[in-house]
């Protein structure tokens, strides 16, 4: 029987790990944390029974992931649940942009870029299951759908900025470049449409849906699924050199590039190595949980109903706030994402006590206290806020990369989503799960289609162990 280790039990290492066991390899997970799930992992961080998500919470792109459809999670445990409202962006006249599941109710409510706003994502919406057949791998390959991919593909290239302006009212342009600038980018760099346009896709097919019982269910649905397979995970066991790794057929690794050069050293191609050590990290998130009597008292109705709300103003100060974290300044007013999981899922709460989850998009490794910040953004669309927080947990820049060293200087995105990382990955290559080591692979978000639960980077890697095992 064929051998398989996995180093690293976010969702992309589980997924890898499901993906071989299923085809018979003997697969073992190490996990540095004495807890799985990598991203996915969910705590009652301030008050007994008030449960957390610690990093991943918002699902658009897992709901839809051909990964988790072809093993059917919801046999292990795994349920979808989904707010009134996906997203709303609320501005300080006290009206917002409302992003609904549905793009003709979405639509609706943005009055002159109603037809704008169809015409931008009508067609990819209704059609994002096809298209997740390309982009959810990498980029440069020959697509199954040539001309859809084409269609949707065109608009991505293009700046934030300038795709904002398709939109002529201030709801509009606010709506698209929050979401837009969960690639933590500035809007301005050519590119940053892309994430912003597929998540708004996604979201229109599938929901920003949460994970009944917290984002761990998501992890422990796929450690069920491994264990049915004949898989094991191993917690508590952190691999920093070679004679750590236990003897396998293929190797795969859920870690950042640097942390792979770090531990294969002198075994890695130079070329490899290099391009590993200069990846190049994104800015970083500053985490704040909150537990909160009575919810968030937002001053716009829709928000009070919405599972994620973007919390900045304007497009246009958003757009300075991306730059200056960019630039290594902190923000007076930072892009604050606040998520309302427990709208969606009740039993997160206790009682009238609801967590609410949020982070800043802070520079890299910034050192200073970002609290204050989040608080006085979301204080100002729902006075009296401050007065309703009756605990909370904060988790720095150095803390998130303590939680998760992939997340080094609280970098979340694993790398910066610039034009090469986000086309190639880590190297510039036509096979970026490679390491030019035979039986070896990279499969963590560094790797195409990048963040987030959907385990398809994971699961793409998997498929070329599996290729590799066949010819060996």
């Amino acid at each position: 029987m064929s051998t398989a280790l996995v180093v690293g039990s976010g969702p992309n290492g589980l997924a890898a790990a499901i993906c071989l066991a299923a085809k018979g390899v003997q697969t073992t997970v190490l996990e540095a944390a004495d807890e799985i799930g990598g991203g996915t992992r969910s705590t009652e961080a301030i008050v007994p029974g008030l449960l957390h998500d610690q990093c991943s919470a918002i699902h658009p792109m897992a709901v839809g992931s051909p990964f988790l459809n072809r093993f059917g999670l919801q046999r292990y445990g795994l349920s979808w649940r989904w707010p009134e409202i996906d997203c709303v962006h609320p501005l300080d006249a006290g009206n917002a942009g409302v992003l609904y599941r549905s793009v003709e109710q979405t639509a609706a409510g943005l009055g002159r870029d109603g037809s704008r706003w169809r015409l931008a994502f009508g067609y990819s919406s209704a059609r994002f299951d096809a298209l997740s057949d390309d982009i959810m791998g990498p980029l440069l390959r020959v697509p199954h759908h040539p001309l859809m991919l084409a269609r949707f593909g065109v608009p991505t290239l293009l700046p934030g900025s300038t795709f904002a302006r398709v939109f002529r009212t201030e709801e509009g342009r606010a709506l698209f470049g929050g979401v837009a600038a969960h690639a933590f980018r500035p809007l301005h760099y050519p590119m940053t449409s892309a994430i912003g346009m597929g998540l708004i896709a996604a979201g229109h097919r599938h929901g920003w849906a949460v994970a009944e019982g917290g984002s761990r269910s998501i992890a422990d649905a796929m450690v069920t699924l491994l264990n049915d397979l004949g898989g094991m995970v191993e917690t508590g066991v952190r691999v920093q050199n070679t004679s750590q790794l236990p003897p396998a057929d293929v190797t795969m690794f859920d870690l950042a590039p640097g942390a792979v050069a770090g531990i294969l050293g002198d075994r890695l191609p130079r070329r490899i190595s290099a391009a590993f050590t200069r990846f190049r990290r994104g800015p970083g998130a500053f985490k704040v949980d909150f537990a909160v009597e009575g919810g968030v008292p937002w001053t716009n109705p829709d928000a009070r109903r919405a599972g994620t709300v973007h919390v900045v103003g304007s497009y246009d100060e958003l757009a300075a706030a991306e730059r200056d974290v960019h630039a290594g300044r902190m923000p007076e007013r930072p892009f604050v994402l606040v998520g309302q999981q427990y709208l969606a899922d009740p039993q997160r709460s206790v009682g009238n006590t609801h967590p609410v989850w949020s982070y800043a998009h802070v520079p890299n490794g910034y050192t200073g206290d970002a609290t204050a910040a989040i608080i006085a953004q979301i204080e100002r669309f729902a006075p009296g806020f401050s007065d309703r927080i009756v605990g909370r947990a904060v988790r720095t820049t150095t803390q998130m990369a303590t939680f998760n060293a992939n997340y080094a200087g609280g970098d979340i995105m694993t790398g910066s989503k610039d034009i090469r990382q986000l086309t190639f990955g880590p190297r510039i290559t036509l096979s970026p799960y490679t390491i030019g080591i035979p039986g070896m692979y990279i499969c963590s978000a560094a790797t195409p289609p990048g963040p987030g639960a959907h385990g398809m980077c994971g699961a793409n890697a998997a498929q070329l162990a599996l290729d590799y095992l066949a010819r060996a």
